[in-house]
């Protein structure tokens, strides 16, 4: 038999390494534009959650024909033509500095430091009219950066109709809630904004007693999260803000939503 030498043990490992390096590289760029479409899909699973449109099982592009995407130049609360939103990617425009801009401290509830310019909003269609309005937030939660969709219902551009996240990395039972359909249930029916149009949407300590004053602006809390509770509120009130979509639902509400 031949002799095993150290420099054949080397090189047979530098062999089975570069052998799995090139079928892992080949695989990823083989089953990324699965991986897109798996992405895309979940995306649109989420919207159409928040809508209250989602319907387990049924086809999803099908469903998502009643939605149209949007750009919103949130300085102006303006759409922006010529881009098309469907595909526009909020996330590496906030990384732009060309295209996004610093948030002070002093306004910067949901702790991002910087935004995106402009965001996707989503118009849910019923026949010719649109019935509800979703929007783009994100925000610090206890461990990670928290996204989700939140819909109001257009008639006033003030109720609540969904929230949902779609992506997060808070703790299982705990700031993981943030998933529990049943929490998520009592979003439905909540407003916004007060009658002097400031945001008083907020999640409070333990359960909200309905018969209480400002209880429509309230939510329970996460039990045993109270950090990830923080952060689902600096999210909203930041986003809800004139700092987010604050000068664009405004927009709605004085030239009507179409």
């Amino acid at each position: 038999m031949p002799k095993e030498t150290v420099g054949k043990t080397f090189f047979v490992a530098f062999a089975v390494c570069v052998v799995f390096s090139v079928l892992v590289s080949g695989a990823a760029v083989y089953l990324r534009p699965v991986q897109e479409l798996n992405k895309l899909l979940d995306k649109k699973r989420n919207i159409l959650t928040a809508a209250g449109l989602y319907q387990p099982g049924a086809d999803i592009d099908a469903l998502f024909g009643r939605i149209e995407a949007r750009l919103v130049d949130l300085r102006t609360g303006a759409y922006v033509d010529g881009v098309d939103a469907s595909t526009y990617d909020q996330r590496d425009a906030a990384r732009d500095p060309q295209r996004s801009v610093e948030i002070s401290a002093a306004v910067d509830r949901a702790g991002l430091k910087r935004r995106a310019a402009q965001a996707a909003v989503y118009l849910v269609r019923d026949g010719g009219r649109v019935t509800k309005v979703i929007l783009p937030v994100h925000g610090k939660g206890l461990w990670s950066t928290m996204y989700g969709f939140i819909a109001l219902d257009a008639g006033d551009v003030n109720t609540i109709r969904g929230l949902v996240f779609y992506e997060h990395g808070e703790t299982p039972g705990l700031g993981g809630e943030v998933d529990n359909p049943a929490w998520q249930s009592l979003w439905d029916g909540k407003r916004a904004y007060g009658s002097d149009g400031e945001v008083r949407i907020a999640l409070i300590k333990g359960q909200v007693d309905a018969s209480r004053p400002g209880a429509v602006h309230q939510v329970d809390g996460l039990s045993g999260a109270t950090i990830t509770s923080r952060g689902v509120d600096g999210m909203l009130q930041y986003w809800l803000s004139q700092n987010g979509f604050g000068v664009y639902l405004n927009r709605l509400r004085s030239e009507g939503v179409s």
